[in-house]
């Protein structure tokens, strides 16, 4: 596989649109790359267990980058709980190694597909309705932060995203503030991408027909392109989400997820 003019063309797009959209509406761009990336892999007749596998990779090493730059902003506001991030952290490296070294390696990239576009439509439909969970309750104890946490990495592995379609609601449902709890969600997109990240290169050294400048799992030229790219644009999302409707907004990305869950579910049962 060439990295010919128009697949860097293609990355740098994905890349420019994803850290855009990361910035704007607050949430991790997961779901959006692993339908392109899978896409953009299947075109180049990667084949089609792989091509699921090496997006899903790809795009959760992407956040460790993406996440950096996010929590940085964050951290200058005083907004990052990192009494949160230090409860929960043992948890999602637990879950993630889980993810990434055992369940990752052993599934079809078929059943992965179907759960991610599962995923997706779960996570389209809360933010099209823009549900927030009533907060009744404290932040549990140490043993409850390392077991959410362990779900949030688990989760997190299997589809790719950073984690805040799991990790915010848990937060807010536990009585902390909605701008903490966001902001704390970005710090922890750090551990869940390494921890997933180093998974996904052991699992992958002993994988046979893997396409050039693979590492494990991860394509190396999707991660360089649209991690350069997405680092960009994030903070132009995040200055146009001051000026521009969001809750509208949500709703319209929320129907462009159900139709990227669709592809995957075809990709899933083709």
């Amino acid at each position: 596989m060439n990295l010919e003019p128009l697949l860097i063309a293609e990355l740098a797009s994905l890349g420019l649109a994803t850290g855009f959209l990361a910035g704007l509406l607050g949430i991790g761009g997961g779901m959006l790359m692993v339908p392109f990336i899978t896409l953009i892999l299947s075109a180049r007749s990667v084949g089609a267990d792989l091509t699921v596998k090496m997006a899903i990779a790809t795009s959760m090493a992407t956040i460790i980058f993406t996440s950096i730059s996010s929590v940085r902003a964050h951290h200058k506001r005083g907004a990052v709980r990192w009494d949160l991030v230090k409860g929960l952290a043992p948890g999602i490296v637990l879950g993630g190694a889980l993810a990434s070294l055992g369940v990752f390696a052993m599934l079809k990239g078929s059943s992965l597909a179907l759960f991610f576009a599962l995923f997706v439509s779960f996570s389209a439909t809360q933010m099209f309705l823009d549900k927030k969970p009533a907060p009744t309750r404290q932040v549990p104890g140490i043993g409850g932060l390392i077991g959410a946490g362990s779900v949030i990495g688990f989760l997190s592995g299997l589809v790719g995203a950073g984690g805040g379609f799991v990790s915010v609601p848990f937060m807010t449902w536990c009585n902390v503030a909605i701008h903490n709890a966001v902001a704390t969600s970005a710090a922890l997109g750090f551990p869940i991408a390494l921890a997933n990240v180093v998974g996904y290169v052991i699992a992958g050294q002993s994988v046979q027909n893997l396409p050039p400048y693979s590492f494990g799992y991860i394509w190396l030229p999707a991660l360089v392109v649209i991690a350069s790219c997405s680092v960009l644009t994030a903070p132009l999302g995040a200055r146009a989400a001051h000026k521009l409707p969001v809750k509208q907004l949500k709703r319209a990305f929320a129907s462009i997820l159900y139709l990227l869950a669709a592809y995957m579910l075809y990709k899933a049962l083709g």
